[in-house]
């Protein structure tokens, strides 16, 4: 009897003491983790989410390309999370208004791009996330913004996101392959953040992101790219690298509404499309 009393009164310390010890991670922990504001079309967030993303960007060229001036793109993304674990994605669209001394005003719509993404691995345990994906563009757009050039492009991408406690990495490495390389110069992509929660109305992160081109096309003569929203077809930007260093934070507004705010300046030393870019967009979850 002593023995059997002894037995079940370490199996209800152990069982209550078990109860009470801290997880090894939050099982709650995307709670405060946060999605990219900066390269909306490429820094694919890992989550699985519903979602509508307005976006504005306001982007500065270089004054020794075309002549400096601006750009303004208004657009919307959408993501519909199948299951917890796939997502259809929608990641370029959109409205294009520039504004150089070079090439004049032109304005037009954007391209197309689509895709899937499935979360290969999930571990709360570990707040732990890696996400690929892939997205295909269309040549839709206006060519006056230098759009709808080649036959498509496909976009093959691996998303992470690694948390430890209220801090967050999240990576996104890719390469872009168009289907019609004389056209369209293919590129390797790669993108980085770390953001820190501080409270619901105010969580500051540091963003680098960069592409690589790795071919020469048949298009304008120009020894650089256009980065993420324009695909040039450049004759002479074979293994030139351009990279952005920005900050920024999101507020969330309501449980389900983040306010993302972000400013990148290019840090690459040849003159090309990026100056600096003011980006703002809303993420509704549903």
């Amino acid at each position: 009897m002593r023995t059997n009393d002894a037995l079940k009164k370490l199996l209800t310390v152990t069982s209550t003491a078990a109860l009470t010890l801290p997880l090894l991670a939050d099982s709650n922990w995307t709670d405060h983790a946060i999605n990219p504001v900066t390269n909306p079309i490429f820094f694919e967030s890992p989550f699985i989410q519903n979602e509508v993303r307005p976006l504005f960007l306001y982007h500065r060229l270089d004054d020794g390309f075309v002549g400096g001036g601006f750009v303004n793109v208004y657009a919307l993304q959408l993501r519909y999370a199948v299951n917890d674990r796939l997502a259809v994605i929608a990641t370029k669209d959109g409205y294009i208004d520039t504004h150089t001394p070079g090439i004049g005003n032109r304005s037009g719509w954007a391209d197309l791009a689509a895709g899937l993404k499935y979360a290969l691995i999930k571990d709360d345990a570990n707040a732990f996330q890696l996400t690929p994906g892939f997205t295909f563009t269309l040549p839709t757009g206006n060519e006056k913004v230098f759009q709808g050039n080649g036959k498509g492009e496909g976009n093959i991408f691996v998303s992470a996101v690694k948390g430890f406690g209220n801090f967050h990495v999240t990576a996104n490495v890719g390469g872009r392959i168009p289907l019609d390389m004389s056209k369209n110069t293919a590129s390797l992509h790669y993108s980085g953040m770390l953001d820190y929660w501080v409270s619901r109305w105010f969580t500051p992160f540091v963003s680098l992101n960069a592409f690589t081109t790795l071919n020469a096309a048949h298009g304008l003569g120009l020894n650089t790219e256009g980065f993420d929203l324009i695909n040039f077809g450049s004759s002479q930007a074979a293994g030139q690298t351009q990279a952005a260093f920005g900050g920024g934070f999101r507020s969330r507004l309501l449980d389900n509404l983040d306010l993302g705010l972000a400013y990148e300046f290019g840090i690459t030393s040849q003159e090309d499309i990026f100056r600096d870019r003011v980006t703002v967009d809303l993420s509704w979850r549903f």
